[in-house]
């Protein structure tokens, strides 16, 4: 057996109940490995565990003609997506159907949409249920029911768990717009991931961190990864880095992906600072991402805690071989802590590539796929549910409030139309959400919360001016504390702080005429975006839906 399937042997997944150092045996530390011949694996799994690891075969044969690394099946390179956020666009804006809200002890407020729909011949209900925990949909052929249901019935045949004694109609016009908004928020179409540079023998952060040059094999695989740009006045998505004061250097690397733009992190390229051992001003960017990609050219695993930080749960490592020549092949390996759920698109065996269109497809699918799956590890899905939570409860005011006044039930003081009131209506009520919950992250330090990008997209034909669309960010949750990975025995323990929390950015994105502009106190971009967004990935958590 081969000295890095050795390593792999036993560890390939490790059991989730086992909690404490005590409970695993340790793994062999970077140190030990490296003085070891033979063939070295890309990752190994931190001394006493806590990721999983995919893609450990690298070998394509020892013969003097290596057979061809196999081709990426094009069919199942999926990027994953929320298909539920786009449901009531599709099929219910615009059509006629009915809006329901009521409140249930278990499953908190409810927002309830109702229509009749013909399908072939057939008619059948569509029903979509919103609740605190997750939105429930299906499609229920009339001929089924042995009479035709009332409006809680019709909630159970959707959720069994509700129990209402009754539901309150929507009598509110604008509702549809308000309900939209909410179901689309978790649809996301700018992600930023970090790309860290590792030499032979790097084995800390702060040796990352420290690489300022760029070799060949290097910059082959950025132009492989995207398009560099000049920061300075940029338009597109800047994933945080400057664009006007180059204080985040002048350039980086950017690509839009099946419509969705990927700004690029690449240590590199972020401002060194001399005298500064943990490189704080890189760390801020890259330790603040979910997913990076780690480069290799020469045979030293990485090790995913390595680096200290409370946001960072995927890794993509890469290996070159045949660098700048008409034959590169790139290894793959990937990590994520013990909670990221599995993510396709799987690895082949062997894990390598051959440089191409393909696998460009196949690995900015596997990153976007890879942010979607680490929102669902426990910090995030934590969040989530209370973000989702506090903007549904929003919504079922609004709604509430908005129907009451339209039968004269309420004063002109509880009306929350969007432009209305001195609360600035809903639009205005979700971004307070979206605040409140970045400076409760704050203020808890480092217990639960994990950033992640609370991007969305919604229709800006929703704002309080027609004609007007704006764009509100997408930010970037950061929160403070240090990194969540188990106690580390290494040399390097306890020498680095997590640059997790140093600053709170928000972006505001604008895709008219303006421009960006920075704000210093949420940690989470919020987009009202004008276009009607189409199934962004965001199998997540359901980033909050």
């Amino acid at each position: 057996m081969s000295l890095h399937r050795s390593l792999y042997a036993s560890s390939y997944f490790l059991h989730p109940q086992l909690k404490t150092e005590e409970d695993y045996i340790p793994y062999p530390s970077v140190h030990e490995v490296l003085g070891r011949t033979g063939t070295l694996p890309l990752i190994l799994l931190p001394q006493f565990g806590g990721y999983w690891i995919e893609g450990t075969n690298h070998d394509l044969g020892s013969s003097s003609t290596p057979e061809e690394p196999p081709p990426c099946p094009a069919s199942q390179v999926k990027l994953e997506t929320n298909s539920i956020a786009n449901i009531y666009r599709k099929h219910f804006l615009g059509k006629e159907h009915f809006n329901y809200y009521s409140v249930d002890s278990a499953l908190g407020h409810l927002v309830f949409s109702v229509k009749y729909d013909v399908i072939g011949d057939q008619e059948h209900l569509r029903l979509l249920l919103r609740s605190k925990f997750k939105t429930y949909h299906d499609v229920i052929p009339i001929s089924c029911l042995t009479e035709f249901p009332n409006v809680v019935q019709m909630a159970k045949l959707v959720c069994e768990e509700v129990n209402v004694d009754r539901f309150y109609p929507v009598l509110y016009p604008k509702a549809s717009r308000l309900i939209v908004t909410f179901d689309e928020h978790v649809i996301n179409n700018n992600f930023k991931f970090g790309v860290i540079y590792q030499k032979f023998a790097q084995t800390s952060e702060e040796e990352l961190f420290g690489n300022n040059e760029e070799s060949p094999a290097f910059v082959e695989f950025l132009e492989f990864l995207g398009e560099k740009i000049e920061l300075h006045d940029f338009k597109g998505f800047r994933g945080g880095l400057d664009v006007t004061h180059g204080q985040t250097g002048s350039e980086s690397v950017y690509h839009n992906f099946h419509n969705k733009e990927i700004m690029f992190h690449v240590s590199t390229k972020l401002p060194y600072i001399e005298g500064d051992t943990q490189q704080l001003q890189r760390k801020r960017h890259v330790g603040n991402d979910i997913v990076a990609i780690v480069f290799q050219e020469e045979n030293t695993p990485f090790v995913p805690d390595m680096i200290a930080s409370n946001f960072l749960h995927a890794y993509i490592v890469v290996q070159v071989e045949n660098a700048c020549t008409d034959n590169v092949l790139y290894k793959v390996s990937v990590t994520a802590r013990d909670d990221v759920p599995f993510f396709g698109p799987a690895l082949p065996d062997p894990a390598v590539f051959k440089k191409s269109a393909e696998f460009h497809e196949f690995l900015l699918t596997k990153l976007i796929n890879a942010e979607y799956s680490c929102y669902k590890a426990e910090k995030f899905a934590k969040l989530e549910e209370r973000t989702r939570s506090a903007l549904l409860e929003t919504l079922y005011e609004e709604l509430h409030l908005n129907s009451q006044s339209m039968i004269g039930l309420g004063g002109d003081d509880d009306k929350l139309e969007n432009g209305g009131g001195g609360g600035g209506g809903f639009f205005e009520s979700f971004k307070r959400v979206i605040r409140n919950r970045s400076q409760s992250m704050d203020a808890m330090g480092l217990s639960n919360k994990k950033p992640h990008t609370v991007s969305t997209s919604h229709s800006g034909s929703f704002t309080h001016n027609p004609s007007d669309t704006p764009k509100t960010p997408g930010t970037s949750l950061i929160i403070p504390g240090k990194s969540p990975t188990r106690k580390k025995s290494g040399p390097f323990s306890s020498r680095r702080s997590s640059a997790i929390g140093i600053e709170n950015i928000q972006e505001v994105q604008e895709r008219s005429p303006q421009r960006t502009s920075d704000g210093v106190h949420t940690t989470q971009d919020l987009r009202l975006d004008n276009s009607s967004s189409q199934s962004s990935p965001e199998m997540q958590i359901t980033k909050i839906g």
